[in-house]
């Protein structure tokens, strides 16, 4: 059986980030995610999709987004259900996201706040200030302590490039290389 989930969409609010009890992080957002076609009107309508974050990830998605980011997850489909205080069952239907991607630069978010009227910094949880080109400068944010593995990956990336040694910025393809 699937059960995956991929969606595309802009935060309708900052993520709630909490801790359980036992001290696992646990982030909650809700994403605005347009519909292929248009009403009546002409006007494009959106879904707004619960969803749900956990441990280290939840973390890193809270510090790096904001109120109307652009982001992907990527998770699968959860229903639960529970009693509220006046004794109602409640169910609640939500994504429990296993990956995400941020699809737009900082600044884009910056410039993006900025119009909005937020005056906020972008929230960057500990310093790490990633540049708007998201070029990391060879320093990766999200890198092991072990260097050795690092070095390893880079130069298995950098021989699995065959574009990498010729220096040429552009590629010569034929209409007979393209798959479609």
């Amino acid at each position: 059986m699937i059960n995956r989930v991929v969606l595309i969409g802009r935060l309708t609010r900052d993520v709630e980030l909490r801790y359980t009890q036992s001290g696992t992080a646990v982030g909650t957002f809700s994403l605005a995610v347009n519909r292929q076609f248009t009403n009546q009107a002409g006007e494009r309508e959106a879904d707004f999709i619960n969803a749900v974050i956990w441990r280290k990830a939840a973390e890193n998605f809270a510090n790096f987004t904001g109120k109307g980011a652009l982001v992907a997850v990527e998770g699968r489909l959860q229903t639960r259900n529970y009693e509220n205080n006046q004794g109602q069952r409640v169910y609640v239907t939500e994504v429990v996201v296993d990956n995400f991607s941020l699809l737009e630069s900082r600044a884009e978010s910056d410039k993006r706040r900025a119009q909005n009227g937020t005056s906020e910094p972008s929230n960057n949880g500990g310093g790490f200030s990633a540049p708007s080109d998201n070029s990391f400068s060879g320093v990766d944010p999200f890198a092991s302590a072990n260097q050795n593995s690092n070095t390893q990956s880079t130069a298995t990336n950098e021989a699995a490039n065959p574009f990498a040694a010729s220096g040429k910025t552009e590629i010569d393809i034929s209409d007979d290389d393209l798959p479609f």
